[in-house]
């Protein structure tokens, strides 16, 4: 059955999980109806307006409300603050038949059965054929919901479990009803992943579903151990951290975040659904969070909950007492070989191979967790990998539970829970009497995983490009420790940063001249992308530092130049480049992008020029471009481009930084050729289509453009700008003379205004300024700052 294309939803509640929906599907470009039921009373405000009830502002208030605290929400529910007047507002009662009109109808009203299910009852009275309709929840039964709905609707109805804030969380767990037309899953799933950017998991009809499933068991798991060996609450986030492949914000750090009152509403729905399974059976971490939100202590939004912060100083919760203690540093022998190890599974068998209190503690709640999965295999998922992605995507754990399970060994490990009297699902050793190692394996390129009681190959979708797997199938065309050039077929090549941070240093510089070369030789264009966790938090600053200290001042000339030289000779490379940033895009690592031909941004892209944060200014050519754009953007030699400069150096000043791929327009960085993709996980593909695209249509490289400068007048406004800002104590002695060096190069130096110069004149200034600078005992100190304690100094 073919269900409409949904060019135009709605969204039936206005709370926080609604309304962030609402904005997600508003940032994908889906214009949505926003409804809430009418309120009962007039607020004082509106009394005082002289409303009433029947007035149409009071009655889509909720609805209203709801899309201003979205405005203001920080982080922003939205990519670009323009895309909220994609969302209509309406109420439940006047505007229901605009139901009918819509492609896509989600359900977010508050977890009651019966409230979803008259919800439900009253949009049948309005649906209209090939629409789309589900229900976000967290856990409720998606057949118990749609029971008394005719049969065409039913084919139409699915569950959409969105994670909280929708814009941020990847998974989207589709949860199909017992009639849903499997065509139609298969249409939402592939519209959800590509327009929406999401990775998509099909789960089963059952309590919590997945990722909630082992999440919840998980805490209850780490609270009960926890208890029994009694560690402190700091001790507990220390290890179920970064040290095992999750988030620095651990177990308490992200209770607090998502709230205890929901945590407690999470776990009660699972148990009123299993009343006899082993969820149940972990009770005194209950009864602690059952305390804690009768007491208020609901987390980050009441002030207080497993953490307390006054003032400065930060407090756990003593979980005997209930009184809040100074948080204490953690450390041990385990602890301090994970944070040598590298990777998620290199941390985790770096801990566990150490044994004293805290390895203990790991390998208890990871066992039980281990189990837990196996056990859930086939109720909950059909394969492994589903699992695994769930909780990556939803819990931002690094590797999934099975993931983990193979890093420590397989084998191994099932011998060692045995001989401690754990009990291990049959399957598992049956797997394992089959002669397999692991629940993964890697085969001639391709991945398989353990399901339906065999390997099964992951389906790979020709939109997902894995630069591992290429180089796995031998397409590594050539590299070094800090970089890549990978060959992605027809003619396209990938180069690859894969240093700490993918920070540039002289290894990654090597390698981006060996790339133009290559390719000019060889190949019809250049892929800049990674898989790193970001794009590239900039040049290796440690290096410069060292360097500086040193006094090797002809040394850091000939860096500069030589890393401008590369930018510049990819810029006009005679072949076609394009940039594929995601995430952290900073410093260096925007000036590589900004020498590209076209830039594809990932939706949630951070980019910007942030030198000045360390007492520099950008040098690879970034000062420079800022300055050409402003020239460019003037229709006639007469037009006045100081506006434009003026928001330049403001930009690169302040070190702003984008707060999504769509901000970027706003910082003056993205050209009308330049593009936000859909899905983060699309960007090399889609830049690998762009590259073919441009040599398909005869690519020729830019011609070297002459920049109008603002000269010394232009210099004369910005430097009483910068006098401005100490005096009203905005920038410290230091941070206007570096403001001065930036405003020396951006206007062009000692020339008059309207002088044209070329870009080799501008990186010249770039990169007199940035070496004065770094001989500056106040700017290696900033950069001190940073390395040593990752904050920014003002001095």
């Amino acid at each position: 059955m073919q269900a409409k294309a949904i060019r135009r939803a709605a969204v039936i509640g206005s709370g926080t999980m609604g309304a962030g929906i609402a904005a997600h599907l508003s940032n994908s470009g889906i214009p949505c109806l926003l409804l809430d039921i009418v309120p009962k009373a007039l607020t004082p405000a509106e009394e005082a307006a002289g409303l009433t009830l029947s007035d149409r502002k009071v009655r889509n208030r909720l609805a209203a409300e709801a899309v201003e605290r979205l405005k203001k929400a920080k982080p922003s529910a939205f990519y670009d603050a323009a895309f909220a007047d994609r969302i209509q507002v309406g109420n439940t009662e006047d505007d229901w038949a605009e139901l009918a009109h819509v492609d896509w109808i989600i359900e977010v009203v508050p977890e009651r059965l019966e409230v979803k299910q008259d919800v439900l009852a009253r949009i049948e009275q309005v649906w209209q054929p090939g629409t789309i309709v589900s229900t976000n929840t967290s856990g409720l039964s998606i057949r118990d919901i749609a029971a008394s709905c005719g049969p065409d609707l039913k084919r139409h109805f699915l569950g959409t479990h969105f994670f909280n804030p929708p814009r941020y969380m990847k998974l989207l767990e589709i949860i199909p009803g017992e009639a849903t037309d499997p065509e139609i899953i298969r249409q939402m799933a592939d519209f959800c992943e590509r327009k929406l950017g999401k990775g998509v998991v099909i789960a089963k009809d059952t309590p919590n579903f997945i990722a909630n499933r082992v999440g919840v068991y998980t805490f209850q798991i780490v609270m009960e151990e926890m208890l029994a060996q009694g560690l402190k609450v700091e001790e507990v986030d220390a290890v179920t951290g970064p040290a095992i492949g999750r988030p620095k914000s651990a177990t308490f750090r992200t209770m607090d975040m998502v709230g205890n009152d929901v945590n407690l509403h999470v776990i009660r729905n699972l148990l009123e659904r299993i009343p006899d399974g082993p969820e149940a059976s972990a009770v005194n971490g209950i009864g602690l969070l059952e305390q804690m939100v009768q007491n208020g202590w609901l987390g980050d939004k009441s002030g207080q909950g497993f953490y307390r912060k006054v003032g400065k100083e930060r407090f756990s919760l003593n979980l005997k007492t209930m009184e809040y203690e100074p948080v204490e540093s953690v450390s041990s022998e385990s602890l301090d070989a994970a944070k040598k190890a590298q990777g998620a599974a290199g941390r985790l068998k770096a801990l566990l191979s150490v044994d004293d209190r805290y390895s203990r503690f790991a390998w208890s709640v990871l066992k039980q967790t281990f189990v837990y999965c196996a056990e859930k295999l086939g109720e909950i998922a059909d394969s492994v990998a589903d699992i695994d992605s769930a909780m990556k995507w939803g819990y931002n754990w690094e590797l999934g539970p099975f993931e983990l399970w193979d890093a420590i060994g397989l084998v191994p490990s099932v011998e060692k829970m045995e001989a401690e009297g754990v009990r291990v699902p049959a399957w598992v050793k049956d797997w394992i009497a089959a002669g397999n190692s692991s629940f993964y394996k890697r085969e001639s390129g391709k991945l398989f995983s353990f399901s339906g009681r065999e390997y099964r190959e992951l389906e790979q979708k020709p939109e997902i490009i894995s630069l591992q797997m290429l180089k796995e199938n031998n397409r590594l065309i050539r590299g070094n420790e800090q970089a890549s050039l990978i060959d992605l077929g027809d003619g396209v090549a990938c180069l690859e940063f894969h240093t700490k941070g993918n920070a540039i240093d002289a290894g990654v510089s090597e390698m981006i001249i060996a790339a133009a070369e290559e390719v000019e030789r060889n190949y019809v264009g250049l892929v800049i992308a990674n898989e790193g966790k970001n794009f590239c938090v900039g040049a290796n600053i440690q290096w410069m530092l060292q360097a500086a200290a040193a006094g090797k001042w002809d040394d850091l000339h000939s860096m500069t130049r030589q890393f401008q030289s590369m930018l510049m000779r990819l810029k006009y490379l005679p072949k076609p480049v394009v940039a594929a940033p995601h995430r952290m895009t900073l410093g260096g690592g925007a000036e590589v992008c900004l020498a590209a031909d076209r830039i594809l941004f990932s939706p949630e892209t951070y980019f910007g020029l942030v030198e000045v944060g360390v007492g520099l200014i950008p040098a690879g050519g970034g000062t420079k471009e800022m300055a050409l754009r402003a020239s460019q953007a003037a229709a006639s030699p007469e037009d006045d481009i100081m506006p434009a400069i003026i928001r330049g150096f403001q930009t690169i000043a302040l070190a702003k930084t984008s707060t999504s791929g769509h901000d970027v327009r706003h910082l003056g960085y993205m050209r009308p050729t330049d593009r936000v993709i859909a899905n983060q996980d699309y960007r090399v593909y889609e830049a690998k289509r762009a590259v073919l695209e441009m040599a398909e249509r005869g690519y020729e490289p830019p011609l070297p453009p002459r920049i109008r400068i603002a000269g010394d007048s232009g210099y004369g406004v910005l430097k009483a700008a910068i006098y401005d800002m100490g005096l009203g104590g905005y920038a410290t002695e230091y941070d206007q003379f570096i403001a001065s060096k930036l405003a020396w190069v951006i206007t062009g130096g000692n020339l008059p205004a309207g002088t044209v110069v070329t870009e080799q004149y501008m990186l010249d200034l770039e990169r007199e300024a940035f070496v004065s600078l770094l001989q500056q005992e106040k700017t290696q100190q900033r950069i001190m700052s940073i390395l040593m304690t990752g904050r920014h100094l003002r001095n």
